[in-house]
């Protein structure tokens, strides 16, 4: 841990900045929910192969836009300099972009498979984020998108029922989140 910083001499101490800074990451899940929303509805109405750009475009901006909602919703949007877990934050985005090309060659083998494979490598980033924010939820996150992702590759789905259950499953959660990250701050019920 970083003793330079006090306020971050232990790992519960760094996991409730993070919690703080973004909402216990409800913005950010809310946010990558919106984004499989998008490619599903692609999916549905343009083409499967459009929804895989529109996957990985969107995900381009889910960071940005997490923070800008997290400020919206009274959190500053960060961590405090020199907490440690911004580092296991940025090892899990450089493991999902590595992950891309692999999803991105199943596509091209399976396009069906395309979005049960994002499931898996989306689900194995939030299984991280339980130690990042100190939330079991985020096991449960990770755990229901990899056995959504298992389940429809097994059954050959369609690509919008992949990426309708991806937002399905981030959106609600995302609302969880919010709620209990609301309640450690103090702040009423969720305004819906």
């Amino acid at each position: 841990m970083n003793l330079a910083q006090p306020g971050l001499a232990t790992l519960d101490a760094c996991q409730r900045d993070m919690r703080a800074g973004y909402l216990g990451g409800a913005p950010g899940v809310l946010v990558s929910g919106s984004v499989w929303a998008v490619a599903a509805c692609v999916a549905a109405w343009l083409s499967p192969q459009r929804a895989v750009w529109a996957l990985f475009v969107g995900g381009m901006f889910i960071h940005p836009i997490a923070v800008l909602c997290a400020r919206l919703l009274g959190a500053p949007g960060r961590h405090t300099s020199g907490n440690p877990l911004g580092a296991l934050a940025m090892a899990t985005t450089f493991w999902m972009i590595v992950m891309l090309p692999l999803a991105y060659g199943i596509a091209l083998w399976r396009l069906e498979l395309f979005f049960p494979a994002m499931l898996l490598v989306i689900g194995g980033r939030y299984l991280c984020f339980h130690t990042l924010y100190g939330n079991r939820m985020f096991w449960m996150i990770g755990a229901v998108l990899g056995l959504a992702g298992y389940g429809l590759a097994s059954l050959n789905a369609p690509p919008v029922l992949g990426a309708a259950a991806g937002a399905l499953i981030e959106i609600v959660f995302a609302f969880v989140l919010l709620a209990s990250a609301r309640r450690e701050a103090g702040i009423g019920p969720t305004p819906v």
